[in-house]
């Protein structure tokens, strides 16, 4: 395998590196017990989505407008005060991954993942500017990225990927938000537009979820749940109190194609409305529904109405879980549903145990027109488990080293593709800016 994507994403994090003029305040990781000094101190993570007044903790936010439990804090990582009251905010990682899955349609690879967000956030006496970009180096990996059984979803060289994940596109947010205060409790509208973004659909994408932090793998659910979180032309508008938000997007529904180092054209041809209840700053709760034209390359002239649910809790002490359920109803088609529970615990400050139990009902697991198995839905299981042991670096900079294994629960019928019994198992290092 070529040397490069590790060289790269390395790269990536070493331009990130702390100078001495910068000074991480975000980088400490919430885990069992009390804070400790340095934690209690640190008031300045970029996180001010609705503005706590009094006891009510405020929001955190996750990727695109979606919020998060206030426990989990906000984007940890190098914070500079760039003047003019702008504070600047870099988070990242690389995430080097060697994978092994399986059966006869198995794989191993060693890859790289790499996430880079760069943001600037200025708080006015009318609200509040963000401009937000995300970017990631994994179109240098091959098109046909990664092996993972049982995901299924975009193409590489014209074919529909089966068993595999996708790359992710240079490209992943480049968009901005303004917020309105109108209200003195916290009441804002916001707008968040952008040529590459996140609509207002399902829970906050699986790499901003706290419960999925550790976890080298994506859902084989991701399209489920995450296939919108980059959208080529999206612009929200919304309403937010502290305890509750309500919004509604046009947006592109067609899913990226295989150009992952360019900006595709957007077209604003689909919508989509999403209702978040945060209550306390243990809970998320959110509903969402949106009609996505054509969103699969694979699937010309068929629409999809989707609708999500999902509850998400952090202890604000290492815990954090997050469970979720979708529907896909195709038109013309199926109704495909998804269901997915995940979980991560940072036991103490270096020990974390993660989880993910995935159930979905999949009709592309065989893409061949001429295989009688052809467009047949099949329900699958997913269990998997995982270790991640954590070594604080220099200043932001953390370390994560672990492991995970999956196993599957699929019908009898999928024997002769799959083998009786595949597993998946990986392991992993996680260079990251902030956790």
């Amino acid at each position: 395998m070529s040397k490069l994507p590790f060289l790269a994403g390395a790269a990536a994090l070493a331009f990130l590196s702390p100078s001495t003029a910068a000074q991480d305040h975000g980088g400490h990781d919430r885990s069992a017990g009390a804070p400790s000094d340095d934690e209690a101190m640190d008031h300045s993570r970029m996180d001010h989505s609705a503005m706590g007044h009094g006891d009510v903790a405020s929001p955190a936010e996750g990727s695109g407008t979606a919020r998060l439990p206030a426990n989990e804090g906000g984007h940890s990582g190098l914070h500079i005060d760039a003047g003019d009251d702008w504070m600047v905010m870099a988070h990242g990682f690389a995430w080097g991954v060697y994978s092994d899955q399986s059966g006869p349609r198995g794989d191993d690879k060693a890859y790289v993942q790499s996430m880079l967000m760069l943001s600037g956030e200025k708080d006015t006496g009318w609200g509040r500017i963000q401009l937000k970009s995300m970017m990631s180096l994994e179109p240098l990996m091959s098109n046909r990225g990664y092996p993972n059984l049982f995901a299924t979803g975009e193409t590489a060289g014209g074919e529909p990927l089966v068993d595999r994940q996708h790359p992710h596109d240079l490209f992943m947010e480049l968009a901005a938000r303004v917020d309105i205060n109108v209200g003195e409790n916290g009441e804002r509208l916001f707008l968040y537009v952008g040529p590459v973004g996140e609509p207002a659909i399902g829970p906050s994408a699986f790499m901003h979820r706290g419960s999925a932090r550790y976890n080298p793998e994506a859902p084989i659910t991701h399209h489920w749940f995450d296939s919108t979180h980059i959208t080529y032309g999206v612009a929200t508008l919304g309403y937010q109190t502290r305890t509750f938000q309500l919004e509604g997007s046009l947006f592109t529904g067609r899913e990226p194609d295989e150009k992952r180092w360019n900006i595709e054209t957007p077209r604003f041809d689909s919508w989509s409305v999403r209702g978040t209840w945060t209550p306390t700053p243990a809970w998320a709760l959110q509903v969402s529904h949106a009609r996505l034209k054509e969103p699969e390359a694979q699937h010309p002239g068929e629409n999809e109405h989707r609708t999500t649910a999902s509850v998400q809790y952090a202890n604000g002490r290492g815990l954090s879980a997050t469970a979720a359920f979708s529907a896909k109803n195709r038109d013309p088609g199926d109704t495909l549903t998804a269901y997915l529970a995940e979980v991560n615990w940072d036991i103490d400050d270096h020990h974390s145990l993660f989880g993910r139990i995935e159930n979905v009902k999949n009709d592309e697991l065989f893409s061949d027109h001429d295989d009688p198995l052809h467009d047949v839905p099949f329900r699958v299981t997913k269990f998997q488990a995982g270790y991640a042991y954590r070594i604080p670096l220099a200043g932001p900079l953390n370390l994560a080293l672990g492991g995970s294994v999956a196993a599957f629960d699929k019908p009898r019928l999928l024997d002769a593709a799959y083998g009786k019994n595949p597993i998946g198992a990986t392991m992993f290092a996680r260079l990251s800016i902030g956790r």
